[in-house]
């Protein structure tokens, strides 16, 4: 198979789908690999350390587009780098079209066949979004506490507090892998965090973490409560596939203190935040009811020389399964379909 890997082109979006070790081992099982001049120096990776691996580093994007039959990409296709697929083409790549119906439709204009990172499964949940839930979940506890910052316009407060002064509080919507992640990092920093998610084996594991963390079940009131005493609120809710639905309403984050910070890492699929808005690291924040929103869409871009790493071991394994004699009769692959020939596959799709 020829396996093509673009060079990201969202804003200041660092990764590369494939390192070069990866790709070593492909051309090994007999793949053509060709990588886009410069696709891999943001993470640290020279065109020399895929070309010393028997890659084909070629000039530009539209040359590998050509090319190429199977696209292997980090981030939803962006800008005029849609124009350069077509039909013949397997997408493979993070999607979250439910956020981005504008772009589901293109893409079954076009009539390729396009498998989203985030809705591949198995039985330990979602291993290719897994890594990057990790990371954003740490980025949203160091983006926050940065953001509380006089300077940057935040209430110039210390999240972890210090003797003599209170602990910042941080309120976390879920305790998945980007609420788990998020909850521990500001508990190690000493605030005081409260976790809501629905199952009561992710609240007992929160609650485990240390006496400064309170895992509650997710009422309406009670999460409008410690929203209003929240200093940093992350959003932190995925349904798979599907588009986030709004835990915090509008009214709820105008109860908030001025100065406080939200960080809304479900964005991706739509925000769990009423006042949530796609944002970008050329633009990161805006300011609604006095509360800095911090809802960038590819929050792991920000540390590509470990994201790139960590996303492509769990994608590793699944790209052997696509790339072998028949992926159309892997359930798990069949599953993870978004779009194919002209149609909406994906169930959570279908109703938008």
């Amino acid at each position: 198979m020829r396996i093509g890997v673009p060079k990201e082109v969202k804003p200041l979006e660092g990764r590369v789908a494939l390192v070069p070790e990866a790709c070593g081992d492909l051309v090994r099982q007999g793949h053509e690999v060709l990588v886009e001049r410069g696709a891999g120096v943001a993470s640290g990776f020279e065109d020399g350390d895929y070309a010393n691996r028997g890659v084909e580093v070629v000039a530009d994007a539209a040359t590998l587009y050509r090319r190429a039959g199977l696209i292997v990409k980090v981030k939803e296709p962006w800008g005029e780098e849609v124009g350069l697929l077509r039909r013949h083409h397997l997408l493979f790549c993070f999607l979250h079209l439910a956020a981005n119906v504008d772009l589901m439709r293109r893409l079954c204009d076009i009539g390729l066949t396009a498998i989203a990172f985030e809705t591949v499964a198995d039985a330990t949940g979602l291993p290719i979004l897994a890594p990057m839930s990790d990371i954003a979940g740490r980025i949203a506890v160091q983006v926050g506490t940065h953001l509380l910052h006089r300077p940057e316009g935040g209430k110039g407060l210390l999240l972890g507090g210090i003797p003599g002064v209170g602990r910042g509080r941080v309120v976390v919507l879920g305790a998945g892998q980007v609420g788990g992640n998020a909850a521990r990092l500001a508990a190690g920093a000493g605030a005081e965090v409260i976790v809501f998610d629905r199952a009561r084996p992710r609240l007992e594991a929160m609650r485990a973490v240390g006496a400064n963390v309170t895992a509650l079940y997710p009422y309406n009131d009670r999460i409008g409560e410690e929203v209003a005493r929240a200093d940093l609120l992350i959003g932190a809710v995925l349904m798979p596939g599907a588009r986030t639905p709004h835990l915090v309403s509008r009214e709820q984050v105008a109860e908030m203190e001025r100065g406080s910070v939200i960080v809304d890492v479900s964005v991706d699929q739509g925000g769990c935040i009423e006042t949530t808005r796609p944002t970008t690291y050329e633009a990161p924040t805006f300011v609604e009811s006095g509360v800095i929103h911090f809802s960038v869409t590819n929050m792991p871009g920000a540390v590509p020389r470990s994201a790139s790493r960590a996303l492509c071991a769990a994608l590793m394994p699944w790209l052997g399964r696509l790339t072998g004699p028949d992926w159309r009769k892997d359930p798990a692959l069949q599953a993870a379909v978004n779009v194919a020939d002209g149609d909406v596959i994906h169930p959570a799709l279908k109703t938008l």
